[in-house]
């Protein structure tokens, strides 16, 4: 755990450290585009932080491999090189997007090249585990394409969810976090030295994440653009595509007994092919809500809109920092939820915990339609939103009118307290008072 720890470390330090000159050199290089019609910041914005992610990529590769209880991962296994083969590919692409802004179709095709280039090297699903049955072999082209599928489809999760100041930066370095507690889980409490590559992976990939994100909360001084979400969002693929289809199940020598308890003992194996799906399940899901919504309307697949999920909370009435908690608060539950029931899946109080937290995360969700308004003790530390009404004062001539009240009506909060879907100018007005126009 502490050559997991110290490789963690490294990689953010790296990444931290990298990101501010990266910025300085996007802003010479005018890698900055113009804010478009789906964008929510107010003032254009730096892109190309995955630059300074793929080094720290590269710092925690070469760290763990001068350890020494990380090196055999890499005599052992070719995945560490398949994966930065991979991630250098997809993050040159990513580059050049940033900058150039490539067509989407070229994105895809570059995507699909870089799981190729993958499958080559090693990182592939060579078996699926299925309940009663045991291990089903796939062929080198069955293997391949359901490589490649998962790969281009977390990619796309992670690229669509990346709309908000740190919103895919926190979202994947909580799905990280959750597949390393599995993956160590499988490396440490079952021996198996399989599961080496993809805890690594996961560790690293939290690093690179955590390092970014202070430069990346909101207000962002950077955005990770292309270049970091397809990096980050390979990286994520990789890490699934390891533990899944290269550990044999039959090592933990679980499909034994009756059926029924080669099912139920089997659990703990099928998760790795749920837990991919359940902790990017709400980029998943706005991922395909996202191409139903375009195709329905004619459109292509591909279109920018600003109909995602994290719009939504925008227009709903949530501030920017809260929409992206809330996101967070969601990818945490579904994430921490499934591993635990994978380790207690026999515990009743996990799934009462779950629904529970649900539903404290909906009344959070649906907090600005109601409106509540606090008790007048509480008025002095609750945002103004939720306090009573107050009378205004009126002058001396009307002082035998009747008081007037003033309603109070919600305004959805968006930047700096300002509106997130309206129209608004490019940039602030900064002359001072007095100044001729």
């Amino acid at each position: 755990m502490r050559d997991y720890l110290l490789t963690l470390c490294v990689t953010a330090a790296v990444t931290y450290l990298l990101t501010g000159p990266v910025r300085k050199f996007a802003i010479a290089t005018g890698a900055m585009p113009e804010i478009r019609a789906r964008d929510v910041h107010r003032e254009p914005t730096p892109r190309l932080g995955g630059i300074a992610m793929f080094f720290g990529l590269c710092a925690g590769l070469l760290v763990a491999a001068h350890l020494q209880n990380l090196g055999s991962v890499f005599e052992l296994s070719n995945e560490p090189r398949a994966l930065l083969s991979g991630a250098a590919l997809i993050w040159l692409i990513g580059v050049l997007d940033d900058k150039f802004e490539l067509d989407a179709l070229i994105k895809l095709g570059a995507q699909m090249i870089s799981a190729g280039v993958m499958v080559a090297q090693g990182l592939t699903i060579l078996w699926l585990p299925i309940p009663g049955v045991g291990t089903v072999a796939l062929t080198p082209g069955q293997g391949t394409l359901l490589t490649v599928a998962l790969v281009v489809l977390t990619i796309n999760a992670v690229n669509f969810v990346d709309g908000l100041d740190g919103l895919a930066a926190g979202m994947v370095c909580i799905a990280a976090a959750a597949f390393f507690l599995y993956a160590y889980r499988l490396w440490y409490g079952y021996t198996i030295e399989a599961a080496a590559p993809a805890t690594l992976f996961a560790a690293i990939l939290m690093g690179m994440c955590l390092g970014f994100l202070p430069h990346n909360m909101h207000p962002a001084r950077i955005f990770m653009g292309d270049s970091g979400s397809m990096l980050i969002g390979l990286i994520l693929a990789a890490s699934a595509i390891s533990i899944t289809g290269q550990v044999d199940p039959d090592v933990l020598k679980l499909f034994e007994g009756s059926t029924r308890q080669a099912t139920h003992a089997a659990l703990p194996v099928f998760i790795p092919l749920v837990l991919p799906l359940t902790i990017i399940a709400i980029p998943m899901a706005d991922l395909v809500l996202a191409i139903v919504r375009r195709t329905w309307k004619g459109q292509s697949p591909f279109a920018a809109d600003r109909g995602h999920l994290h719009h939504r909370l925008l227009e709903i009435g949530h501030s920017h920092s809260r929409a992206v908690l809330i996101m967070y608060f969601w990818s945490a539950l579904i994430a921490f939820g499934t591993l635990a029931y994978s380790v207690h899946s026999t515990s009743m109080w996990i799934v009462l915990g779950v629904v529970a937290l649900s539903a404290i995360g909906l009344v959070l969700l649906l907090l600005p339609r109601f409106a509540p308004r606090a008790p007048r003790w509480a008025e002095s530390v609750v945002p103004p939103r939720y306090r009573r009404r107050k009378r205004i004062s009126v002058p001396e001539p009307l002082a035998e009118a009747p008081a007037v009240e003033e309603e109070r009506v919600p305004v959805p909060a968006g930047i700096n307290g300002a509106t997130a879907i309206g129209n608004r100018a490019r940039f602030p007005d900064r002359r001072k008072a007095g100044t001729p126009s």
